[in-house]
């Protein structure tokens, strides 16, 4: 399963679509029966995941919405959006572990520290804004992912092209295994970084 869609409860339809157009998203839809329902999808840039709003789409409270993080490199999306006529925060780190303070709740905790992480550790340096309606979004840096994690979205659009990719990966993993001398028991593995690797544009395995 893949998150598709967040839905973002607002009080102004026309406002929000002003709003969330200025941040730079694609205007994926917007549908209207003209009378007591409408519907406007944005997907931010980058994104496998799409933001809705509209008229009759949410029964939560406009500005409800907290905690929405957007994954990018923090000081070149600050900088963007403040262009755009955004209030932007300061980009800010967490106290390590201060879960009671003065500050608005975010993940690491309720102490907002001025600028970024000093070691740029992933995932502990932030910047905040907030649409219309008071519905809060955060920027989050992260450098290194967490072991487990694939960075970006590997897609195939056909079964052929996904059967050339493995022809491709099958051959470069024969020539793998000449160098080991040997049949390599985790080709599975090696397929699969080898396939992501190819299309993300970055060094393949050898």
């Amino acid at each position: 399963m893949k998150l598709e869609i967040v839905v973002v409860p607002v009080s102004d339809v026309d406002r929000a679509k002003r709003f969330y157009g200025r941040l730079g998203g694609r205007l994926d839809a917007d549908f209207d029966n003209g009378d007591d329902w409408r519907v406007i999808q944005f997907t931010p840039p980058g994104s496998g995941c799409s933001v809705i709003f509209g008229k009759n789409v949410t029964a939560a409270a406009p500005g409800s919405a907290q905690g929405l993080y957007l994954v990018s490199d923090i000081a070149a999306a600050r900088a963007d959006l403040v262009t755009r006529g955004i209030d932007v925060s300061d980009v800010f780190h967490d106290a390590r572990d201060v879960h009671a303070g003065p500050d608005q709740p975010y993940l690491f905790g309720r102490r907002r520290v001025s600028g970024p992480d000093p070691e740029h550790t992933s995932y502990h340096s932030f910047a905040s804004f907030s649409d219309p309606d008071g519905n809060g979004w955060l920027f989050q840096e992260i450098t290194t992912r967490l072991p487990g994690r694939v960075e970006g979205e590997t897609t195939f659009a056909s079964p052929a092209e996904l059967a050339a990719a493995l022809r491709r990966a099958e051959a470069a993993n024969g020539e793998h295994e000449k160098r080991l001398g040997r049949r390599d028991e985790a080709w599975p593995e090696w397929y699969a970084e080898y396939m992501v690797r190819e299309q993300a544009g970055t060094e393949l395995p050898t």
